[in-house]
């Protein structure tokens, strides 16, 4: 089985933009080293802004060992040569994009447990499973709760990382269901450093239980 990180920096847009972002990457991307990846997500960015960024952040996915992900836009990550591709629901099918991306490995945003089962069965490497707990980017939807993560880790075999909300202090509760990493988003990049934000997660997952 493929050893997928166990913590992941997803961005969005605002995060991309802030004038600093590279600099704050590449210290998210020393911290975490081979166990975390950095995912460049960004609904209104072009692609040519996405592949710049990825771009400017080759030689660090080199250095560190710490995977550069771009979601949705297969075309990126292939172009860029980045370590792998994080598919959604707006983006292709995980069957449709195995046929051009080769080996290049894939994950795939899941809801359900039919969607989790559905990427398995179309050759995902890993699911990411949310939204977890309550988090202003699902504002006024109803979170899917620790269950989601545990009925999806019953019934599937590729690694399951955790979505939506997700602080340090549950990483422990999120292991106990199965969950084979987390993925966080303001809990890294709204902290005043980001480095030390994603050392805490990566410090919370070895403390859960003990060092993988």
């Amino acid at each position: 089985m493929l050893d997928v990180p166990r913590i992941h920096a997803v961005t969005d847009d605002l995060i991309l933009a802030h004038p600093e972002f590279t600099s704050r990457a590449r210290g998210v991307m020393t911290a975490l080293g081979p166990r975390g990846a950095v995912h460049l997500r960004a609904r209104y960015l072009t692609a040519a802004q996405l592949y710049a960024i990825a771009l400017a952040l080759g030689d660090a996915q080199e250095s560190t060992g710490c995977w550069l992900v771009v979601n949705e836009r297969l075309d990126v990550a292939l172009a860029a040569k980045t370590h792998a591709a994080q598919l959604t629901t707006r983006s292709l099918t995980v069957a449709d994009a195995r046929v051009v991306a080769g080996d290049l490995p894939l994950g795939a945003s899941i809801h359900s447990v039919h969607e989790a089962l559905e990427a398995e069965r179309d050759g995902a490497d890993w699911i990411v499973a949310g939204h977890v707990y309550p988090t202003s980017s699902h504002a006024g939807k109803a979170e899917r709760g620790v269950e989601l993560v545990a009925e999806v880790t019953a019934k599937t075999t590729i690694p399951c990382i955790a979505i939506g909300g997700v602080r340090p202090a549950n990483v422990g509760t999120l292991r106990d269901a199965g969950a084979w990493g987390v993925a966080a988003i303001t809990g890294i990049w709204g902290a005043a450093s980001a480095e030390a934000a994603a050392t805490d997660y990566l410090s919370h997952y070895d403390g859960a239980r003990g060092q993988s």
